[in-house]
């Protein structure tokens, strides 16, 4: 063989192989891991607690004092009990939210929960917290807005009012010391969450990507920094819903405006970059007090009802992403009580519905069939492809068999880590054909259920 035909025969292998490792986008074990659990909670406790008119963008350099906050009855215990409770397997914790106050004694500034009456300023709130997680087997995790600081006179995408240089530089010092003291004082954390986003070097922000990376290198991050290995992404809404379909792989994870921006909010199963969907919603409805994320007196009767929320798990865990349920803190610093009743009834009704499947299977090919004893009236199906191979099912169908006939159920397309397809009908067998792919098929999962 000649040398310019080995020469060309190499480059040809090398570009071919090149161009499988750009399509074969997988996740990392974080990912994988984050997907596995599935439900995580969102707990917001700040000062519009304590003075309801106080909202952090109109009242800028008229924040409420500290002495105001001081929740006699504070309880962590508690709240990482309601999250056991509903089946949880992490808990993001709002540390700083967009007033400015901080949770934990920092040094960055004043204005943190040292300079209150609550434990006589010897409190730390974020300290409690981690410390509840790990008694109860919760994963921890941090939400510290960088985007936006009323007490700082700074608004989203973490810009001062007058866009001071000076000051700018002094308030990326100031997030840069917070988010070290919340990466380095409290242990590995499970993720880290950046509300509308991280802005970046050339617009005015600091290398948060290295601080990460630095301190935290295996923590899911909602938002994060462009180029982080595991970003996840919003779903578009606060309500709880996944569009459908929705894929684990995207066109991109954040913009350089530092605000998340995915091309589509469905994703792309041709996408560059392996980050799935987060959906988080308030438990509390999302035209109640600050969107329902914060508590307000009176309100107790705006919880979401339980067929309300058993849709929103199917349409955000059934559609292939995590679903991220907000929790209020009230005046006592406790979960209300009427939250923690309907918690404790979400949380057994997701496992009385999908605790035990009637059948279930598992399987490679493009076709898998599952048998039942005996005809059966079904509810639900459930799908889960194996993601570590990454995802290849593009398209799908469900047959059902009934008197010897197989019968058309439903189709659809993304399936990823899992898919609940809701039936109603009569089967004695299910199969699952897989009309279009990209790769080998592996189903980590295939199990019908009658609750």
């Amino acid at each position: 063989m000649k040398r310019q035909q080995i020469i060309f025969l190499i480059i040809t292998i090398f570009l071919s192989i090149t161009a499988i490792a750009q399509e074969n986008v997988l996740p990392t074990k974080a990912q994988v891991n984050w997907a596995d659990d599935e439900i995580g909670v969102l707990i917001h406790f700040d000062m519009p607690v304590f003075k309801p008119e106080y909202k952090w963008r109109r009242d800028m350099g008229n924040h409420p004092d500290v002495s105001i906050f001081n929740p006699t009855e504070l309880d962590t215990d508690q709240w990482v009990q309601s999250a056991v409770a509903v089946g949880a397997k992490y808990a993001v914790l709002v540390a700083k939210h967009c007033s400015g106050f901080s949770l934990w004694p920092t040094k960055a500034h004043d204005y943190n929960i040292a300079n209150t009456p609550y434990k006589n300023g010897e409190g730390d709130i974020v300290r409690e917290f981690i410390k509840s997680c790990k008694k109860y087997g919760i994963k921890p995790g941090i939400y510290a807005s960088t985007g936006a600081n009323g007490f700082l006179e700074v608004d989203n995408p973490g810009k001062t009012l007058q866009n001071n240089p000076v000051k700018r530089e002094k308030y990326n010092e100031i997030v840069k010391m917070q988010l070290t003291e919340l990466w380095t004082n409290y242990g590995k954390l499970f993720e880290i969450w950046f509300d509308g986003g991280v802005l970046p070097v050339a617009r005015g922000g600091f290398d948060i990507k290295s601080l990460a990376l630095t301190y935290q290198p295996d923590a899911i991050a909602f938002q994060g920094p462009f180029g982080y290995k595991n970003n996840i992404r919003w779903v578009g809404n606060e309500e709880g819903l996944a569009p459908y379909p929705c894929w684990s792989r995207a066109d991109a994870t954040t913009s350089s405006s530092g605000v998340t921006q995915i091309k589509g909010l469905n994703g792309n199963p041709e996408g560059e970059f392996w980050c799935p969907g987060e959906a988080d919603f308030p438990l509390r409805r999302n035209n109640t007090f600050q969107g329902g994320w914060f508590w307000h007196k009176g309100e107790d009767n705006r919880l979401f009802s339980l067929d309300e929320l058993m849709d929103k798990y199917q349409k955000s865990v059934g559609r292939n992403t995590n679903m991220l349920l907000g929790i209020v803190i009230d005046d006592r610093g406790l979960v209300p009580d009427a939250d923690v009743k309907r918690l404790i009834e979400f949380g057994a009704k997701i496992k009385e519905t999908f605790g035990k499947p009637l059948a279930k299977t598992k399987g490679k090919g493009r076709t898998l069939e599952l048998k039942l004893k005996s005809k059966e009236p079904l509810t639900h199906i459930v799908i889960q492809e194996d993601i570590l191979k990454g995802e290849n099912i593009r398209k799908y169908e469900l047959k059902g068999k009934r008197d010897g006939e197989w019968i058309h159920i439903t189709a659809g397309q993304s399936v990823g880590h899992k898919r609940i397809e809701k039936i109603d009908g009569d089967f004695d067998a299910l199969k699952l054909i897989i009309t279009e792919s990209e790769g080998p098929i592996t189903i980590r999962n295939f199990a019908t259920y009658n609750n």
